[in-house]
């Protein structure tokens, strides 16, 4: 059994795959360093946690009397958010790579902390346990240094400033999830309240739409998508450098146009503010699709994954409608498996040996 764990900011996410890569049992802890409930399976109790190795010791508990011990895994694996441009596949956790994790945590300062605590936590409890690490902005690795460039001063692209992607475990299980049916070109969403695309050709993003951090790109549900810099230099002169990352992240994109982050609350509103904010969602995805598809050279079909891009088919509908110019092609809806991903990577490590 693989045990993936995702560590977020104040949650630890956990699922349990056999070698088959059929998912056995999944659960979280909410609300790590305060009180929050630990769920896993049919299992829903109040918890108070101090840390991320406290959530993680009641969990792998709670695993316990599910009758998955630690010493019945194969393997653990961690989502990290950051990889920078060191960690650019997945790898076994050694500490050559929990100082490469380290070095990159200016790029991801609110998660490759947090996930770290998991994978130090769980050396410590199960020290002869492989641990290996999936990194969200490896799959992006392989876009051309024209797409990641920004145009700007040489010292400041040394010092990290350069388009990375994220969403990068959602394309790679989209990949995978099409096998030898992968169109050659295609055009990738992944729309939920973080929203991207990216351009898959031949199975490699050579384009995608978030940059330095996830705040570019698409109108998103909380987020800006892309924005001047000379205008958020202006905000930042008014608000302080805090107040607006606050507002550009988490006060902006549907949220701010719509008085909801909530897309399905939108469709079903009949108010201009909220038709407003659905068109421009839509508006912004198709515009930025046109950007891909002149990256990748053509187009054979659409992907839509995440929440709103599986479960929305009015949101589906308007962006193919703007996008109707490249000609008729299929459209496919894909689920997001993140944590299956991680357990492939895992597992095709171990298979070869690491």
């Amino acid at each position: 059994m693989i045990l993936v764990l995702n560590a977020g900011s104040s949650s630890l996410k956990v699922e349990v795959f056999d070698l088959a890569l059929t998912s056995l049992l999944s659960g979280s802890v909410s609300s790590v360093g305060s009180d929050g409930t630990l769920k896993l399976g049919d299992l829903t109790k109040d918890v108070k946690t101090a840390d991320h190795a406290e959530a993680l010791s009641l969990m792998l508990d709670a695993l316990a009397a599910a009758n998955i011990t630690v010493d019945k895994l194969t393997a653990a694996a961690h989502r990290v958010v950051h990889g920078g441009t060191i960690l650019t596949e997945p790898a076994r956790v050694t500490p050559q790579v929990i100082a490469a994790i380290k070095s990159v945590i200016p790029l991801a300062p609110l998660h490759n902390p947090n996930n770290l605590a998991a994978m130090l936590a769980l050396q410590e409890v199960a020290p002869d346990l492989p641990q290996y690490a999936s990194f969200g902005t490896a799959f992006h690795a392989s876009n051309p240094e024209v797409a990641t460039r920004y145009a700007i001063p040489q010292t400041q692209h040394d010092a990290g400033i350069r388009r990375y992607g994220f969403h990068g475990l959602s394309y790679a299980h989209m990949v995978a999830h099409f096998g030898d049916a992968l169109p050659s070109h295609l055009l990738a969403f992944h729309l939920g309240n973080g929203a991207s695309l990216c351009a898959i050709h031949d199975g490699k993003s050579i384009a995608t739409s978030m940059g330095y951090s996830p705040l570019s790109g698409l109108t998103m549900g909380t987020r800006s998508g892309d924005i001047d810099g000379a205008a958020v230099l202006r905000i930042s002169a008014a608000l302080g450098e805090e107040e607006t990352d606050r507002m550009l992240n988490r006060n902006s994109g549907l949220k701010a146009l719509g008085g909801d982050n909530d897309m399905r609350t939108l469709l079903n509103r009949k108010d201009p503010e909220a038709a407003f904010a659905v068109e421009h969602f839509c508006y912004w995805a198709a515009r930025h699709a046109g950007s891909a598809i002149v990256a990748m050279g053509g187009l054979d079909a659409v992907a839509f994954t995440g929440g709103i891009g599986e479960n929305a088919p009015p949101i589906r509908e308007r962006i193919m409608a703007h996008l109707a110019c490249f000609g008729d092609v299929p459209v496919h809806v894909v689920a997001a498996d993140e944590e299956k991903q991680i357990a492939r990577d895992a597992l095709s490590l171990i298979n070869a040996g690491f």
